[in-house]
């Protein structure tokens, strides 16, 4: 992603004020035999747009632009925000196309532990709905491999995109 790819405050406000916008661009190798982009380069996707909405993990890469909502690079040293789940629904292929795609990202059910994004993929053309996501997270210690609670802090960043 570049610059140009995520917007933070006018994008929330365009689509409402508990989402996030996000631009990931279509690669011409996500394209499959059919034309369309593979379901296994979706969950690429949603990635994507999780780490240009939430920031990506501390310690990951060189520092970039700042995300709309600093939560997974402000994590202390030694926790993981790690995936525990993803639910995927195909509602309608998305066609390749050398622009990105729009991804809607808000926050569904928190709780103590942990907490769900979700995800509305557009075809960047027509505004169609091509997929509904959702990614269960929890925070992780790696020297534990205990679940760690959210801090009211972190509840606090989320919770204005929360449903």
């Amino acid at each position: 992603m570049t610059t140009e790819d995520v917007t933070t405050e006018d994008a929330a406000k365009t689509a409402g004020p508990r989402r996030i916008q996000v631009l990931v661009p279509m690669r011409w190798g996500d394209m499959d035999a059919y034309g369309h982009i593979n379901n296994v380069q979706i969950v690429r996707m949603l990635e994507e747009a999780r780490i240009g909405a939430f920031g990506p993990p501390r310690g990951a890469g060189m520092p970039g632009i700042e995300p709309a909502v600093s939560l997974f690079n402000d994590v202390p040293e030694g926790i993981l925000a790690l995936v525990v789940d993803h639910r995927i629904r195909y509602v309608r292929t998305l066609e390749y196309r050398n622009i990105p795609a729009v991804v809607q990202v808000w926050i569904g059910a928190v709780k103590g532990a942990s907490f769900d994004v979700h995800y509305l993929v557009q075809d960047p053309v027509t505004g169609e709905d091509c997929v509904r996501a959702s990614s269960h997270l929890a925070f992780v210690d790696e020297a534990t491999g205990r679940v760690v609670r959210l801090t009211q802090e972190q509840k606090d960043r989320i919770a204005p995109f929360a449903v």
